[in-house]
């Protein structure tokens, strides 16, 4: 009788190995998240088994989040309330870098509980710094959504904003934790680090890091994470070896994992894709929420006793309108070709509460060519009325109201 066959989990669970303190210097799994630790933590129910989409036990939903005012005073009035704090409030100012289109906005997002960042596979849909709150009981975790790290040559090349340029360091100088997210799906990009990113861990080596490796989900092999986990990190965890065992035979033709260690070091070495001091690893993906709880439980017991930034009501530093443009602004990138949705300029027209108490909004789609105009309207304005649909149940969702959008394309003068 054939053995059986060792389920993706049990398989990752063994390739990472069972290290116990009392072996010495080695970092173990603990859930979804790769750390030094005593014991470990992988059994039935972990983050790790989220991630490789083993069935779980029920999840306990916090309480929702709270909705964001679409009021402009309101809003306004909100972010800028006096912190309702608790006696033993902590506080955790969280940045979230990585290369562009690595799934920094979703992340905020499920993070966050309400869809308050543009999200789209195009890169540069975030085009600046945003904030993002999360309160729970006395803990208060700030977000900072940032745009994905590019050099200066390309921001030159692309004619994009400098926002793009300045606001993931500007962010850095008031980080308590920085969250490094890397897209294991990409493989032409996830065997090192993006090299602004580590430029930035660099020069803020004080501040403590994290690795977050996400779209997990998208790998049909989980083995390549012990290489990725490897190559990230340089081989230490939270200032320890991260020790790896090995689960196969090697075949004749493999090369023996001295060998390959040695190789993968010196090259680790040449072109310095890791960064050695991250205190835990996470696999994830960022669209599941069991997954992203594991995270966000991680993020609130961080939090240091401070005062908090703001009222426990408040979702988002963003004005209602910001979010309503950039929501739109995140539909024409992922239904418009190529450098169509870069050109279009949006101006918001009408804002207002309507008859029953809905919010009306129209906005201007203006476009330079003609020839633009036909593609954004569609045939017989399918595509723009498809967009419509789209952004309405986004902002519902943000607002928590009944909204009426109108998206209005016109050739700019």
């Amino acid at each position: 009788m054939a053995a059986p066959t060792r389920t993706a989990a049990g398989w990752v669970r063994a390739a990472l190995g069972i290290w116990r303190a009392s072996r010495g210097n080695a970092a173990v799994v603990r859930g979804s998240c790769v750390a030094p630790s005593a014991r470990c933590c992988h059994g039935r129910g972990s983050a790790l088994d989220h991630s490789l989409g083993v069935a779980q036990p029920g999840h306990d939903p916090v309480r929702p989040a709270p909705a964001v005012a679409w009021h402009r005073d309101k809003q306004a009035l909100l972010v800028a309330h006096p912190p309702n704090m608790p006696e033993n409030c902590r506080i955790l100012r969280v940045v979230i870098l990585g290369a562009p289109n690595a799934g920094k906005s979703t992340l905020s997002n499920q993070l966050l509980g309400r869809k308050v960042f543009p999200v789209s596979k195009k890169v540069h849909t975030t085009r600046c710094k945003a904030l993002g709150v999360i309160t729970e009981e006395e803990t208060q975790v700030v977000l900072l959504d940032t745009p994905g790290l590019i050099s200066r040559a390309k921001q030159k090349r692309h004619n994009l904003e400098q926002s793009l340029l300045k606001d993931p360091w500007r962010s850095m100088e008031d980080a308590d934790l920085v969250v490094v997210l890397v897209d294991v799906s990409d493989k032409w990009t996830r065997g090192q680090l993006n090299q602004q990113v580590l430029k930035c861990l660099s020069q803020f080596s004080q501040v403590p890091s994290i690795l977050v490796m996400n779209k997990v989900d998208c790998l049909k092999q989980k083995s390549i994470l012990l290489d990725l986990t490897a190559a990230l990190t340089e081989g230490v965890v939270g200032g320890k070896e991260l020790r790896v065992k090995q689960t196969f035979p090697v075949s004749k033709t493999q090369k023996t994992p001295s060998e390959s260690d040695s190789e993968a070091s010196k090259g680790l070495r040449e072109q310095r894709g890791g960064w050695p001091h991250f205190q835990e690893i996470f696999m994830l993906s960022a669209l599941s929420q069991e997954d992203v709880e594991t995270l966000k439980q991680y993020l609130l017991a961080q939090a240091q006793p401070g005062p908090w930034e703001f009222h426990s009501e408040v979702l988002t530093s963003q004005t209602p309108q910001e979010i309503c443009a950039n929501i739109i602004r995140e539909k024409l990138l992922e239904h418009l070709p190529q450098e169509v949705p870069y050109t279009v300029h949006q101006v918001t027209k009408l804002w207002e509460e309507g008859p029953s108490g809905e919010l009306v909004i129209l906005q201007d789609l203006l476009v330079s060519k003609e020839s633009h105009k036909r593609i954004l309207i569609g045939q017989s304005g399918q595509l723009i009325s498809h967009v419509a649909h789209e952004v309405t149940q986004d902002l519902r969702n943000v607002f928590l109201c009944d909204v009426q959008l109108r998206l209005s394309v016109k050739l700019q003068r």
